[in-house]
């Protein structure tokens, strides 16, 4: 979730796939800001390329899954979890139709397990474990063997350990020091970072 997403795709040059365009406009229109970076979708495309079944905590307007589905490979599914209702259903609409191998459904994050496991699971609206209410997502059960975590908006860090509000950021150190995992933090912009995790065989 980020702040301005929603903005930053409506005014950036106009180079994005339609169905990313019509998503950002649903955001719009339903006053709704915070929908990944564009940065951060291009990442979303590139590695959908390489998953047959990508799993999405945080639906919000549809604007990061439809990222993924335009670099979706033929025979490839998604799902996406969005806990609000009039999201939810704005963006099960958007892909009705369009995109039949994409499901939305309205639940908390979790119900994500349901569906699994994952070569490609992005954790956006829930499982990150950045608040003591939103415990860490199983990456072991969530992912394959060889499946890639996502866990985005973090600002990139300056030195080792990671920081956050004056403090060791104990959420992103989880997913760097995670047993089951190899991770690394990439950067999208100078605000903006993404861990890329990828589950030990």
């Amino acid at each position: 979730m980020s702040l301005d997403g929603t903005r930053a795709h409506l005014s950036g040059p106009g180079d994005l796939p339609p169905l990313v365009e019509r998503a950002a406009r649903t955001a719009r229109h339903l006053g709704f800001p915070h929908s990944c970076r564009p940065e951060q979708g291009r990442l979303l495309q590139a590695l959908a390329a390489g998953a047959e079944r990508i799993g999405e905590t945080g639906t919000g307007c549809g604007v990061g899954l439809a990222w993924m589905v335009s670099g979706m490979r033929p025979g490839a599914t998604a799902v996406s979890i969005e806990r609000d209702p009039v999201r939810a259903d704005a963006a099960a609409a958007l892909f009705s139709g369009l995109a039949p191998e994409v499901a939305v459904e309205c639940g908390e994050w979790p119900a994500i397990a349901a569906h699994g496991p994952f070569d490609l699971l992005v954790l956006d609206g829930g499982g990150q474990g950045k608040s003591p209410a939103d415990p860490p997502a199983d990456p072991v059960a969530l992912l394959r063997p060889g499946g890639v975590l996502v866990v985005d908006d973090f600002t990139p860090s300056a030195g080792a350990p990671p920081v956050h509000e004056g403090a060791p950021d104990t959420a992103r150190l989880h997913w760097l020091d995670h047993p089951a995992l190899r991770t690394i933090e990439v950067p999208l912009a100078p605000d903006l970072a993404t861990l890329l995790c990828t589950r030990r065989a």
